[in-house]
């Protein structure tokens, strides 16, 4: 049960749950009846756990690469130039089993400033044989140039229609039922995410009918510290849980929190509960944190409990 989102990955174009636009761009590209060839480099881009590295495997498998010519890297971990000056040295190579070499890069964001400009020498003088495919969280991070150069693919969470589909029908798969109540609560709380939603389905579906409920919220919770935020933002905890809280996500992506932080509110609203605090939170958040990054983020979160108090609430 713990390898739920491993399990039911998709494997091709046509199993891919949501994003019917890019799937059918990618689709066409692949096919040859567009009238432009299929690029040399592409960008994946949306937050964590909706599918953009899932999305370059198949993208690798239909371009006929095989094997060892399917190189993942990533960019977190091996993030310096010396990654790329190698990568480059290694696309001059010939395939091995097919008609093409495929490099995925992940988290391509991290990159430091110098690989990303090697990175872009490869893009300029891509060889026949090779194609980049590049995800990330956060593609304003990435130089302008890179961007540029690569067809831009947008990977969007899954709708609470498409979610609610998707945990279905790993249910049904699994030979298991759950209640309406319990659907909810996972679709709440992943915002979107099927990565996210599969491993509490895979939480929830290991223990006794009984405590399935009770599982889904606690394991949500422990997943992931941005539900534990929006949770205590929505509560109007004080001040000291808050920031607690938001050390705890210094190593994320500002930008990222921001948009579940949206995603939760608009999901309270949405089931009809009248929350002028959900509300409130919504309009705090609306704007990207691109420019402000991590304090942006702070000053909005402590604006939201602050609200033009007199005094913050400790």
């Amino acid at each position: 049960m713990d390898v739920l989102y491993l399990k039911y990955r998709p494997d091709s174009l046509d199993t891919v749950m949501g994003n019917e636009d890019t799937v059918q761009i990618l689709k066409t590209q692949l096919s040859g009846d567009s009238k432009q060839p299929m690029p040399r480099s592409l960008l994946f881009h949306g937050p964590t756990g909706c599918g953009k590295t899932t999305l370059g495997r198949i993208v690798a498998q239909e371009l006929g690469a095989k094997g060892n010519d399917i190189r993942e890297v990533d960019s977190a971990d091996f993030r310096g130039i010396d990654t790329i000056r190698d990568i480059r040295k290694q696309s001059t190579y010939k395939p091995l089993e097919g008609p093409c070499r495929v490099w995925i890069l992940d988290e391509v964001h991290k990159l430091t400033n110098d690989a990303q400009n090697a990175m872009l020498k490869a893009l300029e003088d891509t060889p026949s044989h090779i194609y980049y495919i590049l995800c990330t969280t956060d593609p304003q991070k990435l130089l302008p140039t890179i961007r540029g150069r690569c067809a831009q693919y947008q990977v969007r969470p899954l709708s609470d229609k498409e979610m609610k589909i998707l945990l279905r029908r790993v249910v049904k798969a699994e030979k298991e039922s759950l209640s309406k109540e319990i659907y909810e609560q996972i679709i709440q709380d992943c915002m979107g995410h099927p990565r996210n939603a599969l491993q509490v389905l895979a939480q929830v579906l290991s223990v006794d009918g009984d405590k399935r409920l009770a599982v889904a919220k606690r394991t949500a919770e422990t997943q992931s510290k941005t539900i534990e935020l929006c949770r205590a933002l929505v509560s109007g905890d004080p001040w000291k849980k808050v920031s607690g809280i938001l050390k705890g996500l210094k190593d994320e992506e500002p930008e990222q929190i921001r948009r579940a932080v949206l995603g939760y509110c608009q999901a309270i609203l949405l089931n009809g509960a009248n929350n002028p605090t959900a509300a409130n939170i919504m309009m705090e958040f609306i704007e990207p944190f691109y420019n402000s990054g991590f304090p942006g983020l702070t000053i909005a979160c402590y604006s939201v409990l602050f609200d033009g108090n007199e005094e913050a609430p400790f």
